[in-house]
């Protein structure tokens, strides 16, 4: 009951102040003359690709060009450093797979190589995931590489159950130390009511019947997410 009356002054205030909501507010509309999506233009597919940072414990493949032996699988430890023949220990978590690359590079240069050529690539992530919960298919973490979104996340937990209830699936993410929940419909969203929000690492998404989603069943009640989705500040 407490929640209840927490949450329903912060909802008139949300449906008051749409334009301040924090995650997914529904953009202005321009109807095209077009029954296709432009394709996009080679900037708009660099842009949509946020780097990858490496963290603990995940898994790289580094090839240094034709040394085989320094060509090898390597685990970052669980304070987000690396050991590598030649080079030592390397402050590897925080950067970018090119960034560590060129790390490794500046300090085999010289007394061991003299031009190394050195490439990493990721192989398998557990520092960066987001977690899928309740009704879908494949329940678990998965990677966030790249732009994640709502429904993507969603598909790489196998999609949703046959029963599943879509019209009320909640994200519940950390910001600034801030507990926050957004309430989404995924209907909606393939309807192409509102955008597919996007997805960050450390996201939990509950899709379904959950006991995460009975917190807000009398938001849900009160506010049918139809045109747009609800974000609440949890205290």
């Amino acid at each position: 009951m407490k929640f209840w009356l927490f949450c329903l002054p912060l909802l008139f205030l949300l449906s008051a102040c749409a334009a301040n909501r924090v995650i997914g507010a529904s953009p202005d509309v321009t109807v095209l003359e077009s029954s296709d999506l432009p394709q996009p233009t080679r900037v708009d597919l660099v842009a949509a690709n946020r780097p990858y940072l490496i963290g603990p414990f995940d898994k790289l493949k580094i090839d240094v060009f034709g040394i085989e032996d320094l060509t090898r699988e390597a685990q970052i430890d669980a304070s987000g450093r690396l050991s590598f023949p030649l080079v030592g220990v390397v402050e590897a978590a925080g950067l970018t797979p090119g960034e560590l690359a060129i790390e490794l590079e500046g300090r085999l240069k010289g007394r061991y190589i003299r031009n190394p050529q050195v490439t990493v690539n990721l192989e398998e992530t557990v520092s960066q995931v987001v977690t899928v919960d309740g009704q879908v298919d494949r329940p678990g973490s998965y990677p966030v590489v790249g732009k994640m979104t709502l429904m993507r996340a969603v598909a790489n937990a196998g999609g949703t159950g046959e029963f599943a209830k879509l019209d009320d699936v909640v994200v519940f993410r950390t910001v600034d130390g801030q507990q926050l929940a957004g309430i989404y419909n995924l209907k909606a969203i393939r309807r192409g009511n509102y955008s597919d929000p996007e997805i960050f690492a450390n996201d939990v998404v509950v899709v379904g019947d959950s006991q995460a989603r009975r917190l807000f069943r009398d938001i849900i009640t009160v506010a049918p997410l139809l045109t747009s989705p609800l974000i609440v500040l949890l205290r």
